[in-house]
């Protein structure tokens, strides 16, 4: 006779654990400092078509906090769920900014059209301070199930946006830009599900 099976007790992470911590991994993993490229390959883009692509990368990343910003300011119950994932945006502008300052783009070969590098624009802030805003304010949905639709859809686009960029861009910029992309979708998820 069959012995009937008992229901094992679960080992292991949950799924909502392993998604919260998903978005810090692929930060770490590709936003790391060190550098294995010594410059772009042979057959890559010029670098004036690759510092456009991370200047918009971190254009992006800035406008993304801003919108994050607003969305909080409206929705200040929201404030919890939101602040780490603007913090991720935050560091993601800081990340390309800074891939940009140590790849020394900005050279008189390469210039960068004027507004687009990280000496032209405004410095990113810490997270508990606002991201300062160029332009006009975000309009933001009165009802935050619309507000958090909103910065999914931002994500999203973003996160797309990133992935087609990545195809011509050079290696280093490529791995920062797929795993930024990366955490671009498991916000979107957050936002949605969580």
């Amino acid at each position: 006779m069959p012995f009937p099976h008992a229901p094992r007790a679960r080992t292991g992470p949950r799924r909502r654990s392993l998604l919260a911590v998903a978005p810090t991994a692929l930060l770490a993993a590709g936003c790391s400092a060190g550098s294995r490229d010594a410059g772009p390959a042979v057959g890559s883009p010029s670098p004036p078509a690759s510092e456009r692509a991370r200047a918009r990368a971190a254009r992006d990343s800035r406008e993304l906090a801003e919108r994050y910003d607003a969305v909080i300011a409206a929705h200040a119950g929201l404030a919890q769920r939101l602040g780490p994932l603007r913090e991720h945006a935050v560091r993601h502008a800081k990340a390309f900014e800074s891939l940009g300052t140590a790849a020394g783009s900005a050279s008189p070969e390469s210039p960068v059209p004027a507004g687009a590098g990280p000496s032209a624009s405004a410095p990113v802030p810490s997270a508990s301070s606002p991201v300062p805003s160029a332009s006009s304010p975000v309009p933001v949905p009165a009802k935050e199930k619309d507000a958090l639709s909103g910065l999914a859809a931002a994500e999203r686009e973003i996160a797309d946006r990133r992935l087609e960029a990545l195809l011509d861009a050079p290696a280093e910029l490529a791995r920062l830009l797929a795993s930024v992309a990366a955490a671009g979708a498991a916000h979107v998820f957050v936002l949605t599900e969580g």
